[in-house]
């Protein structure tokens, strides 16, 4: 084992032991295909799972995984109205994301343009399962929010395609632009309902 897989695992157990104090389950993965058994694990067969637009659950092969399998998973992309298929979120079983950045005391910091990501991460469904790549841990509130807004945001905003400022400087320039995706901000530094929000931090580089 390397210096640099034991520092991770290092790393992800202090996140993991935030996330406990924080009322959240915290798992630690290897790779993607130990992510993929373990979110498999905690998802239980004919459930409803909706997501958000998470890359890192397309990543580690896990929103192919549920559409194969013996689960209601509703993909977005083939309704005609995206918007009903977010509504469902709201009553699902397990909504699915990863989140823009994670504090090593485990707050997670997200933002959102339409908010369906983060209003259902929120409230509504049963059970969160999040994928987060070791990438996206930072050392504190601030540079978690740093993290989203200059790294995760403008990424976010070239793959959606919008015309904001930051697509061409790939840093936050604090807009009030038509297409801005920064409209909302959640931080989750608690969770009242118990074992209602499980993230699977994996230690490799997943998302933006």
């Amino acid at each position: 084992m390397t210096d640099s897989t034991i520092k991770t695992k290092e790393r992800a157990a202090k996140v993991i032991k935030g996330l406990a104090s924080r009322n959240m389950c915290g798992y630690y993965a290897e790779d993607k295909e130990e992510a993929l058994r373990l979110a498999l694990s905690l998802i239980p067969e004919g459930s409803l799972v909706t997501m958000g637009g998470g890359m890192s659950v397309w990543e580690i092969g896990l929103a192919p995984a549920l559409k194969q399998g013996n689960y209601r998973f509703i993909d977005r992309a083939e309704y005609a109205d995206p918007r009903e298929a977010m509504l469902l979120a709201y009553d699902a079983d397990v909504f699915l994301a990863s989140t823009n950045a994670i504090t090593e005391d485990g707050v997670l910091v997200n933002i959102d343009g339409n908010a369906n990501r983060v209003s259902a991460m929120a409230y509504g469904p049963k059970k969160l399962v999040l994928v987060v790549g070791m990438n996206k841990v930072t050392p504190d509130l601030d540079s978690a929010m740093k993290r989203a807004r200059n790294v995760a945001a403008p990424r976010n905003a070239k793959r959606f395609g919008v015309k904001t400022p930051c697509t061409v400087t790939g840093s936050c320039a604090d807009c009030k632009c038509p297409d801005t995706i920064c409209c909302q901000f959640l931080i989750t530094r608690y969770s009242r309902h118990r074992d209602r929000i499980h993230v699977i931090l994996v230690g490799e580089e997943l998302g933006f």
